[in-house]
This record gives structure tokens, sequence and C-alpha cells, in this order.
């Protein structure tokens, strides 16, 4: 589901240049005000991701045509580097004024040196001991803990009706209804935004491409979610677990709750492998769903859950938690892995 998504094309704003690719000789101007460089730094912001984007999307179109050009590889080592040099080499021109200069210095130096300057605004995300740790404690002590995760899906429900309009919405999460979710979907975004906001741990998306970090950070402003009070971690932390090999730890010697489509199979892998499984629900079909899933699984006596359900798993682990006092994973895609044999116990 981590695919970048096309925004509208902005007008491309170039300075003059010779064949030679030398900046033509301009007249002296005043200096750029802060709001004028904000202004260019977006502009070129956006143009470093629409050619990116559209790099891409070209080299697909190609790729899928009946005869597809020859220009020996060309055009994607043009794109590519254009866009490497409009996403870094290009912002640091435009944040310099015509008068100044960097020399000799790389870009990836100037970005540590930026990102050395920002230590105080940096945000700890707990890593996968921190997490598994917090999560044995709440199980020794018999407390409630719940660990949810925002992907692309789950973010994109959320900005309904206010990061992104309905055009936009159908447009970048075509693949929603796969995760669970029928556009336009209002409930589902108000129990998402709900859960959030009750999940002890939060998992949120590292990638800065626009439907992941970036629409998270936005969705809470939208939602007045202060992430400083949260207590955040990677959205991918159950893979983070798994491979830090702390999933054994959970599990060995409790009582396990399977819940989704994929937990009759997981149910064989884990039970090959010595584990108790206390409990299999399946399947969970959709948001609309939760009422009944929910239901069920106050019928059965576990010390932990694995809810591997697509976006509606971030609401029926939480309330997991909430409601019967429990721990629960949104387990996600792991289950897979286990199933096909990918990862192994």
């Amino acid at each position: 589901m981590q695919r970048a998504r096309k925004l509208k094309r902005p007008i491309r704003l170039r300075r003059g240049r010779g064949r030679t690719g030398r900046r033509k000789p301009t007249a002296r101007k005043p200096t750029a005000s802060a709001q004028q460089r904000a202004e260019r730094l977006q502009e070129q912001i956006r143009l470093s991701y629409n050619q990116g984007y559209d790099a891409g999307y070209d080299a697909a179109l190609i790729k899928h045509q009946t005869q597809p050009p020859d220009d020996g590889g060309r055009q994607r080592e043009e794109g590519y580097r254009s866009g490497l040099y409009e996403g870094g080499e290009g912002l640091v021109d435009v944040l310099l004024s015509d008068e100044e200069m960097l020399p000799d210095i790389p870009v990836y130096r100037i970005i540590e040196a930026g990102i050395q300057a920002l230590q105080s605004e940096k945000q700890h995300l707990l890593n996968a001991r921190e997490v598994t740790s917090r999560l044995l404690q709440a199980m020794d002590e018999g407390r409630p803990l719940s660990v949810v995760r925002l992907g692309d899906g789950e973010l994109l429900t959320m900005a309904q009706g206010t990061v992104m309009s309905d055009q936009q919405l159908l447009r970048e999460g075509h693949f929603l209804p796969y995760a669970g979710i029928q556009l336009p979907d209002l409930e589902a975004r108000d129990q998402l935004v709900a859960a959030v906001c009750r999940a002890d741990i939060v998992g949120i998306p590292k990638l800065r491409l626009p439907n992941y970090q970036p629409l998270a950070f936005a969705v809470f402003r939208a939602y007045g979610i202060d992430y400083r009070q949260l207590q955040l971690t990677i959205s991918t932390i159950n893979y983070t677990i798994y491979l830090e090999g702390c999933l054994p730890q959970l599990l060995q010697g409790r009582r396990v709750l399977l819940v989704g489509n994929t937990a009759p199979s997981l149910a064989s892998v884990l039970e090959s492998r010595g584990y108790v499984v206390a409990g299999v629900i399946a399947p969970v079909a959709g948001m609309h769903d939760i009422p009944r899933v929910m239901a069920e699984i106050h019928g059965h006596h576990f010390d932990i859950a694995l809810v591997g359900a697509g976006i509606p798993a971030v609401v029926i682990a939480q309330r997991i938690a909430t409601e019967l006092g429990r721990t629960a994973i949104d387990f996600g895609h792991l289950a897979d892995a286990l199933i096909k044999g990918e990862a192994v116990l």
C-alpha cells in the first residue's frame, strides 16, 4: 500500500539559462523577504515531488506500451538526475540568495547540519524492546495496554472531510476496500480518531512520503491531537518486534487470542510451535463488523490478542484494552509472513 500519489502539477519557475547550463547574468535585485523565500521553498518542494512522481509514472506508462521506445535508458536517467536535483540541491539553491554560496559542501552535509540544529525538536519513538517490555509488564500486572498502527489506509480514512477532499481520497485511497473501508465512511473516520486518542501506544510512519508521516501530523492537527501527549512508535513495530527476536517472549506461556481473516491459519502455525491459542475469531468483515467481533471477543479468556484485520484492527485492539483490560497488538501482515514461512518463530 506504500505508493506515491500525484499532486496537481505546479507551474515550473526557473531562472534563465544558456545552452551551457550557466545562469544568465541578471540585474542585481533586492534580497528576498522571509515570506518570499518560504513561498519559493514551497514551490520547490512541490516541484521536486511532482517531478519524482512524473518520472515514475512516465516510466510505467512506457513500460506497458506495446512497443516501448528504446532510448538506452536516457529518459529514465534524466528523470532521476532531475528529481535528485530538485529534491536536494534545488532546495539549497532556493534557500540561498543570489549573492550566497556554500562551496564544495555536499547536500547531505547541509541536511545533516540542519538536523543537528533541530535536536530539541526530535521526538523519541519507542523501539521494539521498549514496546515489548511494556507489553510484558502489562500482562504480568494484569493491566490493559494496546498497540495500534497508522499506515496510509488509516490516515486516508481519518483525512475524510478534513485534510483531503472527496476527490483526492477516491484517487489516493483506491485500495481501501481491501483494508475494510468503503468511502465515504465518516463513522469509520470517527472510530479511528477516537481509537488513536485512547490507545496506549500509537505507531506512525517513519516515511516522509506525502500520504505517510506528513499526513499523520496533518490529521493530528485537524483533530487537535497533540502528538507530544502520545506514546509513539514506528508503524512497522509489529515487524520490528519479530526481527528483534521479541515475539517469542510475548507469546511464551501466554493465552493468545487471534483475530482476523488469517487467524485460523495462524493458529495452526502457533500451535505447531507449542504456543497456546486461546481462541480464533474470523472473519472480520470491515469496520461495520466490529460490534459482532467485539461481542465474540468478550466470550474468550486470554492474556494477549494479535489482531490482523486491516484498518478495523486499530479500533479492535484499542477496545480490547479499554473494555476488557487486556493487552492487544495490531499485528498486521506479520500474520501472513508467519503463515507463509517467510517469518519463523
